[in-house]
């Protein structure tokens, strides 16, 4: 039987509670001795030289090349907000760090291929003698790294077309210890629920996410501060360490219940 009240399926004696454990990340605060704003320009300029880009604006991926990340509708968003605000080309560059995934499997492969093409077409199409609309970066990268290019984005774009929780979206807002930048989050992550002040998008409306890309760009430094703040409140609230204690709490709870028997309604 069911216990929709209290989130209990009974079994051939068995009990399973069902309860919900948001997994967050570390959440490490700014240093004082924390680079001023000058510094971060040049790191970004200088993570931006690395990559080969001469952007006005640089936007950040971080997925596993996998068909359920939206790579390929995120590719095609981008591609219409080029299209419908041409004063953005050469001046918006995103980054796809693009980690290879399960490369064996057949659909995985093929679709690794997608990204690549769509990627080529979509340069191909957009593309300057000072910077190109998208950068493919095909291999795992260390966090560190990675945090490098959160710090250098002006927005992340996270459009999963379906995912539990998407750690993407709170390790962005970890990094952002400057209070800028944008998050644009899919509806269809468990991060949408806890992150309201994100764009959030229908990720298979291409029009949408072009539109929210938009608004991510023009985006007034007070806006950023505004939601980048409420965001990173939630994540420092419930990091990591608050997600394994709330878990062991509850767990320990658990052991002290009186057995299924003894408590049916």
């Amino acid at each position: 039987m069911t216990d929709w009240d209290r989130f209990v399926v009974r079994r051939q004696g068995h009990t399973t509670l069902v309860r919900p454990f948001p997994i967050s990340v570390a959440f490490t605060e700014a240093k004082p001795d924390a680079p001023l704003r000058r510094e971060r320009a040049e790191q970004r300029w200088k993570v931006m030289d690395e990559l080969g880009i001469n952007s006005r604006f640089v936007g950040i991926g971080v997925d596993r090349v996998d068909y359920t990340k939206g790579i390929l509708e995120r590719f095609w968003a981008i591609e219409r907000f080029l299209d419908e605000n041409p004063t953005y080309r050469g001046e918006f560059s995103f980054v796809q760090v693009g980690a290879p995934s399960r490369t064996n499997i057949r659909r995985y492969s093929e679709f690794l291929e997608e990204v690549r093409g769509e990627a080529q077409r979509i340069n191909n199409k957009f593309k300057t003698e000072k910077s190109k609309p998208i950068v493919l970066l095909e291999r795992h990268h260390s966090h560190e790294e990675i945090e490098r290019f959160y710090r250098a984005a002006d927005v992340c774009l996270v459009t999963s077309l379906h995912d539990g929780m998407n750690l993407v979206a709170k390790e962005y807002i970890a990094a952002r210890d400057d209070d800028r930048g944008a998050l644009i989050l899919s509806a269809f992550t468990g991060a949408s629920r806890e992150l309201p002040d994100a764009l959030i998008v229908n990720p298979y409306d291409v029009a949408q996410v072009a539109s929210a890309i938009l608004t991510a760009l023009k985006m007034s430094t007070e806006e950023q501060e505004t939601r980048m703040v409420h965001m990173r409140r939630v994540v420092r609230e419930h990091n990591v360490f608050r997600w394994a204690g709330n878990l062991l709490s509850a767990l320990a709870e658990i052991r002290l219940e009186k057995p299924a028997e003894q408590i049916e309604a």
